[in-house]
């Protein structure tokens, strides 16, 4: 195979931190890169480099052959390479077809033709295999619907180098299936792809080659028929992790029902959905996308309000209307989408921790504590060991797995009866994954009861007690975690085989 692409001695600094410190990689023509490393390792700002977002400060980039400077997205896109960003960039009030083709759009007479933009739009979309009207706006669209329409937006160009930063983070089963068809379809059409991911079983199913970054260096690249899972974890890590899943020592409480929803129903969302959690009980919710797993959870927090049922907190009737009714009962909740529903990007770590509970940080005057908000951001900096300068850090400056921690200390201060987490660790590495399964066992030894919506159905069967399995917006089945398998409860969803409960 011929080289498409080396990047040499790249370095890059930030204000206080290096964030790339002499990094090499090399992409053959027709393969797959998977990049690798934790949450902050310098995977995303390599990637940024060459995609012509920000410059790096030394190195030299080939492109066959060729060095090249890419000092810009323009140049970039010129020399045939297209990034698919973990976040999504599309324009909610546009149409598919106006997000896939912007600035392309076919015109007729100087004006746009929208009839042959949604025909072109139509036929491009069937031969990726996904199913969606072009017409529809993406504000209409799930997220996993919205992340496909990124990845469509991505490859319109015929680029010849893809970068692909967390494409599955949103996807079910069926549609990361579509996705791998889509790669070795590109592949086989001399495409190179360099592949982020902290999916470990995606990386054997379609690269060819990986490479681990740490602590912004350089360590490695090895084939990947010649790895496994645990070595490219220690090379991550930089230390054996003999247990993703850390061991719970101790057993909830059987007979305290903390939560119980009898019969709650809200049309379209969810239907008839009756459940009891014990107090330190973690039970775990799996369905495949649009299964309406997102919308019971949103239902229990006030935001889906229901149309009948009734909810109950340590056995007493209550009400939730709104989302500051759950939480004055008690009820945190982690959203699936940081980004958007967790965090405000623009504040710094202190400021968003302590943005739940601002009546923690009043001095006695009725005015904001700086040396209360800072204790209180200094406290669970240390406990979760997000990884920040300090507490005045701009969270949009943190990589992915330190904003889904300071997302989950902003909970904490509340001291929750109830927890919901919704896909707490998507897009999060090893590493970043176990400090938070810990701390979520912690609180469930504290007697917290938690919701656990996983789309990695290994995370839900290690991490949860019982399984509440999802499908056609209803509870199918419960099952014991540590009695059932991956391939029953797919069986459950595949054939609707409902059971009584």
């Amino acid at each position: 195979m011929s080289i498409t692409l080396k990047m040499k001695n790249i370095r890059k600094q930030f204000p206080g931190v290096i964030a790339l410190d002499g990094v090499n990689i090399e992409l053959l023509k027709g393969s797959v890169l998977a990049l690798l490393g934790e949450n902050g390792a310098g995977k995303s700002t390599l990637m940024k480099i060459l995609a012509g977002v920000c410059p790096q400060d030394e190195g030299v980039i080939e492109i066959f052959g060729k060095e090249v400077k890419i000092d810009n997205v323009n140049v970039a896109k010129t020399n045939g390479i297209s990034i698919i960003f973990q976040e999504l960039s599309l324009s909610d009030n546009l149409t598919i077809a106006e997000n896939i083709y912007a600035n392309k759009e076919p015109t007729k007479y100087g004006l746009i033709d929208d009839k042959k933009l949604n025909e072109e739009c139509k036929n491009y979309l069937v031969s990726l295999g996904i199913e969606m009207d072009p017409k529809i706006l993406v504000s209409n669209l799930s997220i996993a619907q919205k992340q496909l329409v990124e990845i469509a937006k991505g490859l319109v160009t015929n680029p010849k180098i893809i970068i692909m930063d967390e494409p599955t983070s949103a996807l079910s089963n069926k549609e990361t299936e579509l996705l791998f068809n889509i790669i070795n379809k590109l592949k086989n059409e001399g495409k190179s792809i360099i592949y982020i991911s902290h999916r470990m079983e995606e990386l054997f199913k379609i690269a060819d080659f990986v490479t681990v970054l740490r602590d912004g260096k350089y360590i490695n690249t090895v084939k990947i028929s010649d790895t496994s899972v645990d070595e490219l974890i220690s090379m991550m890590v930089g230390r054996d992790m003999l247990e993703i899943y850390p061991k719970r020592d101790f057993n909830y409480q059987d007979n305290d029902v903390v939560l119980e929803l009898k019969n709650l129903t809200k049309k379209d969302y969810y239907h008839n959905i009756s459940l009891a959690l014990k107090k330190g009980e973690i039970l775990g919710m799996y369905g495949l996308m649009g299964s309406g797993r997102t919308e019971i959870v949103k239902g229990i927090f006030g935001i889906l309000k229901k149309d009948s049922g009734e909810i109950f907190i340590e056995n007493q009737k209550v009400e939730i209307n709104s989302s500051k009714d759950a939480i004055n009962c008690g009820i945190a909740f982690v959203t699936e989408n940081r980004k958007e529903e967790g965090l405000v990007l623009t504040s710094s770590v202190a400021e968003n921790i302590s943005s739940v509970r601002i009546e923690s940080i009043i001095n006695k005057f009725g005015f904001l504590s700086y040396q209360k908000e800072t204790n209180l951001a200094n406290h669970y900096i240390k406990k979760l060991n997000i990884k920040t300068p300090n507490f005045e850090q701009i969270v949009n400056n943190l990589s992915g797995g330190n904003q889904q921690k300071v997302v989950l200390s902003k909970w904490f201060e509340i001291k929750p009866k109830i927890l919901i987490l919704d896909e707490p660790t998507r897009g999060i590495d090893v590493g970043a994954k176990f400090e938070i399964y810990k701390f979520i066992n912690e609180l469930s030894k504290s007697g917290v009861g938690i919701i656990l919506i996983s789309s990695e159905l290994p995370e839900v069967l290690n991490m949860a007690d019982k399984i509440l399995v999802i499908n056609d917006k209803k509870v199918i089945t419960k099952l014991d975690a540590d009695k059932t398998n991956q391939e029953e409860i797919m069986t459950y969803i595949t054939n609707k085989k409902e059971v009584n409960l």
